[in-house]
């Protein structure tokens, strides 16, 4: 089974202080979510990578422990951190991260101590489009468009709720 997480947020939603709360999730290569966590809008993407992919399990076929290693991630420049390639390349998990400008400069600066730089596979980086049309389905919700919710449970139960429809346009078998 070939399984992408593609970790994306958006700020997706109003509250009290305006614009402020953002839906960090992983999805398969096909759109579907698998994790869904909810945080405040000023919090950055990568805390909260370990918090998704220790939550990311994907029962198997048949016996066995569920999968909680995709093959790849596919993420933007802003999952691309020297902690977050670490973790992966322990797990085994191929990371397709493009490097931001500023840390390119950095390690260019750096010289021969900076290191070579991160592989990065073009093509494959190309299908990282899943996500951003994952997040577009979840915008078309009012609910969550506009964050009528005050408190962050309700405002994820729709998320989750959001997700378990995708779910279940992809399982059925009608379009």
């Amino acid at each position: 089974m070939n399984l992408f997480a593609e970790p994306a947020d958006h700020a997706i939603g109003r509250s009290r202080g305006g614009l402020s709360t953002k839906i960090h999730a992983l999805v398969d290569g096909k759109g579907r979510p698998l994790t869904l966590l909810v945080a405040p809008g000023q919090g950055g993407d990568a805390p909260m990578f370990p918090h998704l992919m220790k939550h990311l399990k994907v029962k198997r076929a048949g016996p066995g422990r569920p999968r909680t290693r995709p093959d790849r991630v596919r993420g933007d420049k802003a999952y691309s951190s020297r902690a977050i390639r670490t973790h992966l390349r322990e797990r085994g998990i191929a990371a397709v991260i493009p490097e931001p400008a500023d840390q390119i400069g950095h390690r260019k600066r750096r010289g021969t101590t900076g290191g070579r730089p991160p592989a990065f596979d073009k093509e494959n980086y190309k299908g990282r489009n899943v996500v951003e049309r994952n997040f577009n389905t979840f915008k078309q919700w009012r609910g969550l468009a506009t964050r009528y919710d005050k408190l962050a449970l309700t405002y994820r139960g729709g998320a989750v709720l959001r997700a378990i429809s995708i779910w279940l346009t992809a399982l059925g078998d009608t379009p």
